[in-house]
């Protein structure tokens, strides 16, 4: 990385990390992606060398093209057609992120989109799985332990919501964790998949969605009062309903926006809670945000100015997470790093945001408990942190 991030990054890549918003298919090395193609013949692929393809996928998703951009997901689903290719991806994606202090994540994935070579459902997730429990034991032979659940996606556009659905709450017990909905936002609302959401809560099951990312305060409203999200995928467009001055946020970040101190030194008694911010607040709806991501799909302006840092400073329940680690080039350590180099952020507000995100697990109290007192809070007092309880 240039610019100073990788300053200091020791430190925080001992930071324990929880990591709930991570893409299994925007997170593979370039260099898998290249021996999967030969592997299984397939040869669309832009690059023949893995830096250089690595290059090329980082420069895809920067480029403010969104059929280059999708056209990144087109190569690797490609080599995620098969028991062996998802197995890999599965097993790497869990030593990667243990490599980088991930303690915890969630790993999503659609089921429906691995389907090209003859694989079903089932044995999709059950590919994966077995990848992720793999990922695990090397992680922990490493002297990374971490755990990895799965969160089974179903895409907004296709009509296997309530198939995935059930997919998900047949494979609860072995590695399933929750289910999601991911694809655009815009004429694609949540409400489209209401008998999905009913039957996970009939059968008591955790579920996110993708909301307030490309679309705006609706999509994150129907989200939460229709369907009854438990996190929000995204969600940083619930600044549209934050007024500082009087200005909507993005006005008022426009007229800041040659001052990158400008959020860090704010007073916060210039700025008003909407009536669906409020809520969002007061019931601790976790926010699943994705700092660099963001940058490439333009609903951030920069780092410095990203709705994190104000949501922080107002207690709304952030948390820190990745997105898609090829796309954007990116590890949880990075994107801490750039918070901290570009917005001011503190070693104690990264402890905050991993507290935040443990919280908000799609497992058992019992377990996230264990995790923060056993894991999590001996990680930050080896750093010097003590952790006080955090509301």
């Amino acid at each position: 990385m240039t610019n100073g991030v990788h300053d200091g990054i020791d430190e925080l890549v001992r930071a324990p990390k929880v990591l709930l918003h991570d893409h299994l298919d925007g997170g593979l090395r370039p260099q898998t992606v290249l021996e999967l193609a030969q592997d299984c013949g397939y040869d669309g692929l832009p690059e023949t060398t893995g830096p250089a393809l690595g290059t090329w996928f980082r420069e895809s998703a920067d480029s403010g093209s969104l059929p280059r951009y999708l056209e990144t997901f087109d190569h690797t689903l490609a080599v995620m057609q098969t028991r062996e290719g998802l197995f890999r991806v599965a097993s790497e994606c869990a030593q990667d992120l243990a490599a980088d202090g991930v303690v915890y994540a969630e790993s999503r994935y659609a089921p429906e989109q691995h389907l090209a070579r003859g694989l079903t459902l089932e044995g999709v997730v059950e590919a994966v799985n077995a990848g992720l429990r793999d990922g695990e034991a090397k992680a922990a032979e490493a002297g990374h332990p971490i755990r990895v659940t799965a969160l089974l996606t179903a895409m907004r556009h296709a009509a296997k919501s309530t198939e995935i659905a059930e997919l998900a709450i047949r494979y609860r017990d072995e590695g399933v964790s929750g289910f999601d909905i991911a694809g655009a936002e815009a004429g694609y609302p949540p409400t489209r998949h209401l008998d999905a959401f009913e039957y996970l809560q009939r059968e008591n099951f955790h579920f996110t969605i993708h909301a307030g990312e490309a679309f705006g305060l609706p999509s994150i409203w129907q989200a939460i009062q229709w369907c009854g999200a438990d996190r929000l995928g995204h969600g940083v467009r619930i600044v549209d309903d934050i007024t500082i001055d009087g200005s909507p946020f993005a006005e008022w970040v426009e007229g800041n926006k040659d001052d990158p101190g400008a959020l860090t030194a704010l007073e916060l008694d210039r700025v008003r809670l909407g009536r669906l911010a409020a809520y969002v607040r007061d019931k601790r709806i976790p926010l699943e945000m994705c700092p660099s991501s963001n940058l490439q799909t333009s609903a951030a302006p920069s780092i410095a100015l990203h709705p994190i840092t104000l949501l922080r400073r107002l207690r709304f329940r952030v948390t820190l997470n990745t997105d898609n680690r090829l796309m954007s080039g990116t590890t949880m350590s990075r994107e801490a790093a750039l918070l901290r180099d570009e917005a001011g952020w503190t070693l104690e507000d990264l402890r905050w945001l991993t507290i935040n995100a443990m919280k908000s697990a799609f497992i058992p109290f019992d377990e996230r408990l264990a995790l923060i007192d056993g894991v999590i809070k001996p990680g930050y007092a080896e750093l010097g942190y003590e952790v006080p309880p955090i509301g």
